[in-house]
């Protein structure tokens, strides 16, 4: 078993494992159960790795992160669906050659028009495809128009230089939909080019995969079919490996302390720990009493032990950090020593809370006054365990907490819509950067900035560092955004967090990435050596 991140050098640097090359098998069926219900098929209308996962083989990109390189740049962007691209001098154009042999899955030829028609959908644009949510849609707010010159080539022009554009279609969360596939039909029986076609989805049950025989990635994909069973008991789940009755984990799905009991029933299993690009928050609901109170927001903020989060969680495997993930898995964090002087994420915790209790009883609460509310959280194991650990703390400034279980098909829409009071939230980052953090969290008109932060003065600053093509030089802008955002705590992140796949040894060609759990699932170059 390979043990935590830190020990372990972030996989090697992220480069390659050192094990030599074997000549791929084709053929045989992946068994791999995924831990939570899919609200749909349809990755554009969903934000969960719980879509992504399991359907990310169904479509393709116009680029995609190369699925053999842990840490998603962008020296790592392959072509997929675009086989070149290249910038105009000005830094507003980005122009995509594509591919001319991809099919759709009812054979229909893939053409420029298609790119056309999905962003157009993601801009608001499109007269006949409309997507009934549409999470992203702060990714693209530098996106002017897409023009296509014939079939095999199409143009993104931008209203600003913006390199991070290559890296946001580069995610999971970019597929390429059809022009002629009515988006109502893409939630329940999609149409993708990807390397397998949708066999069976039945809710709460099962998704099968199949291998697509027209993939015009010649020789690709290796495998026949993957069979997932959705199994919510981690239990249940865990056993089903260690057996063999799965070839794998659901990815991440391996929380620290399970993998010890994963080697002492499957020695030989292979199991990596990585950073997830994922972290841990506290949410609070400031349009209604008494979070409306900055002051009460703040004592909550300053009432979290990072540190005891960290060590119960993921044994010392995870993280603290601002906004962006941190180092080392993470290319854009805060430096230690910077985050450390942040107000109220310094590591003495006596000290924030002795201010934090004070807070509380400025403001009416103490020992005899409690504060009594619901604690908010996702029905899933990343967000029920730590926001049993959030109650307790809470418990030290005289608030107690009842825990709050929401499905995942009902969460986010109650999120959004303010139905809470607090909540124990875990966020995860499509890609790596901070044009997709800041405009999709922390922009005040994003839809997925479910905390209503909004600072103009800041967001300012969110265009200025996305022009910015010296990495030195943006990173400190980002730096600095990152700062201010975190000393507003309306959003306070508790913890980076770490987690592990395990596999057995039969299982070839997967590799767990350490800057996004959601863009290493297209199983193309999956094998099995059995």
């Amino acid at each position: 078993m390979r043990l935590p991140i830190r020990i372990l050098g972030v996989v090697a640097a992220f480069g390659l494992s050192a094990t030599p090359a074997l000549a791929q098998k084709s053929g045989g069926t992946l068994k791999m159960y995924i831990a939570d219900n899919p609200p749909s098929t349809s990755i554009h209308e969903e934000a969960t790795t719980s879509t992504v996962v399991p359907f990310m083989g169904l479509y393709n990109n116009l680029v995609m992160f190369d699925q053999q390189i842990p840490q998603n740049s962008l020296e790592t962007i392959r072509p997929d669906l675009a086989e070149s691209w290249s910038w105009s001098g000005d830094g507003k154009k980005l122009t995509f050659k594509l591919v001319g042999n991809a099919k759709w899955h009812d054979g229909k030829p893939f053409t420029s028009a298609d790119v056309k028609c999905t962003w157009d959908m993601l801009a608001g644009k499109s007269e006949t495809q409309k997507l009934r949510k549409n999470p992203r849609t702060s990714w693209y707010w530098n996106l002017q128009d897409v023009t296509t010159n014939g079939d095999r080539e199409v143009t993104f022009h931008l209203g600003q230089p913006q390199p991070s554009l290559l890296i946001l279609l580069a995610s999971g969360y970019s597929p390429v939909y059809s022009c002629h596939v009515p988006t109502a039909q893409m939630r329940t029986k999609p149409i993708g080019t990807g390397p397998f076609k949708l066999g069976e989805f039945k809710q709460k049950e099962i998704v099968k995969l199949v291998r697509n025989p027209d993939y015009f990635k010649k020789g690709k994909p290796y495998l026949d079919a993957i069979e997932m069973p959705i199994v919510p008991a981690r239990g249940t789940a865990m056993l089903g490996f260690v057996s063999g009755r799965y070839d794998m984990t659901a990815p991440y799905a391996v929380t620290i302390p399970l993998l010890k009991d994963i080697k002492a029933q499957a020695s030989s299993a292979i199991c990596e720990v990585a950073p997830m690009n994922n972290n841990t928050n506290l949410i609070v609901n400031s349009a209604a009493p008494p979070f409306d109170n900055a002051d009460i927001r703040r004592a909550m903020l300053l009432t979290i032990d990072r540190k005891s989060f960290i060590d119960i969680l993921a044994q010392g495997a995870g993280e603290a950090g601002g906004v962006m993930e941190p180092a080392p898995g993470g290319v854009w964090g805060m430096p230690k020593e910077m985050f450390d002087k942040v107000q109220g994420y310094g590591p003495d915790v006596a000290k924030n809370r002795a201010e934090a209790q004070a807070i509380m009883k400025k403001a009416g609460y103490g020992p005899d006054n409690r504060l009594k509310l619901k604690v908010s959280t996702r029905n899933h194991l990343l967000y029920r365990d730590p926001a049993v650990i959030l109650i307790d703390q809470l418990k030290e400034i005289y608030i107690d907490g009842e825990l709050d279980l929401v499905d995942t098909a009902l969460w986010f829409n109650k999120v959004a819509r303010k139905d809470y009071s607090i909540g124990l939230n875990t966020t995860g980052n499509g890609v790596d950067d901070p044009d997709q953090t800041y405009f999709e969290h922390y922009a005040c008109k994003s839809e997925r900035n479910y905390v209503g932060y909004c600072n103009p003065e800041i967001e300012k600053l969110f265009p200025i560092q996305s022009a910015e093509r010296d990495i030195e030089k943006r990173k400190k802008l980002v730096w600095e955004i990152d700062k201010q955002i975190l000393e507003e705590g309306f959003r306070p992140i508790i913890m980076w967090n770490a987690s592990g796949s395990c596999w057995h040894p039969h299982v070839k060609g997967f590799r767990p990435m350490v800057n996004s759990l959601y863009n290493g699932s297209r199983f193309e170059d999956v094998w099995l050596d059995k």
